[in-house]
């Protein structure tokens, strides 16, 4: 089956996402003719000129999608087949979550790439109001745009945002002059990851987690210091359990156990539900539990523990 890339462009009304699709399709290093689908998911107004791309557009075919609803596998399928299309480009709603289009997406279609573009002007209202959906958004992102921003503007209050989702995403700013910046701002991890045992303070478990299973290869082989709630289930192989905690995003409703497996030998018992004192050394392999490669904890030693303070953990 041929694969089919995907290039979903995602922002709140007015941010810039029709101007930047529209650069785009008319730069001749990324439209060399190929047989393109655009979905619209939201129009404001800056209108999309297909006659502006190259071949007077003849190449692309553009769909208007103003109900969510209609973002199924079958139309999916059926508007790539009518278009033959070689490509997909998404103008997604910022007011839509994200996750219902990468269910609905057909076998062969492969997310390429995922940009968040941001009014500069008015994101930290959009943060305070919305911040679920501002999360949906920046978790997944290869690249947030931040742009229409004063030359007066703190671009370490946005830095802090986007970090505290995810720490892989690149940031851009774009200023009211056409000045564009790389974010280049270091983020040092609150544990020493070069230490001989890195030890993980209960306030820092969400970041080590998220760096983890983000970047697990520079983990291979570290010992790694913790606690944690273990997670015990019948339907688990012989001397393996979950260890992690219950981490929020952004708000009360996104809470989940964010855990990882881990193998032990006897004489260690691990209970559900119980909180453990855990030294264990990361090994990336093949776990039943992830049907893939994947960080798992080695457990060296463990010792029942209180729950910390605050049992569950924050980015913040």
């Amino acid at each position: 089956m041929d694969q089919v890339p995907v290039y979903i462009f995602s922002g709140f009304l007015e941010s810039g996402k029709t101007t930047f699709v529209q650069g785009t399709m008319e730069d001749r290093r990324f439209n060399g003719g190929e047989r393109t689908l655009i979905l619209l998911c939201e129009e404001g107004e800056v209108e999309l000129e297909t006659a502006k791309f190259p071949q007077g557009g003849k190449n692309a075919v553009v769909r208007v999608v103003d109900d969510q609803a209609e973002l199924t596998e079958e139309n999916l399928t059926k508007w790539a087949a009518a278009c033959r299309c070689e490509r997909v480009l998404v103008e997604y709603n910022g007011m839509w979550l994200i996750q219902p289009f990468y269910d609905a997406m057909p076998d062969g279609w492969i997310p390429y790439q995922n940009m968040f573009f941001v009014d500069g002007r008015t994101f930290l209202n959009y943060n305070a109001n919305m911040r679920s959906l501002v999360v949906d958004k920046i978790k997944d992102a290869d690249v947030c745009v931040f742009n229409r921003l004063p030359k007066s503007a703190d671009i370490m209050e946005f830095h802090k945002i986007v970090r505290g989702v995810s720490r892989r995403s690149d940031i851009v700013y774009e200023f009211e002059d056409g000045t564009v910046v790389p974010d280049e701002i270091e983020d040092p991890l609150p544990f020493d990851i070069e230490a001989p045992v890195i030890r993980v303070e209960d306030r820092d478990f969400a970041l080590f987690y998220r760096d983890l299973t983000e970047e697990p290869k520079k983990y291979q082989g570290k010992t790694v210091e913790f606690r944690a709630l273990a997670g015990v289930d019948k339907k688990f192989p012989d001397h393996v359990c979950a260890l992690g905690r219950h981490v929020m995003t952004c708000c009360v409703e996104d809470i989940q156990y964010c855990a990882l497996a881990a193998k032990y030998d006897a004489p260690l018992v691990f209970e559900n539900s119980g909180w453990y004192r855990v030294n264990a050394v990361v090994d990336i392999r093949f776990s039943r539990l992830y049907g893939k490669k994947g960080p798992i904890f080695v457990v060296r030693s463990a010792e029942k523990t209180t729950p910390p303070d605050e049992q569950v953990a924050t980015f913040y």
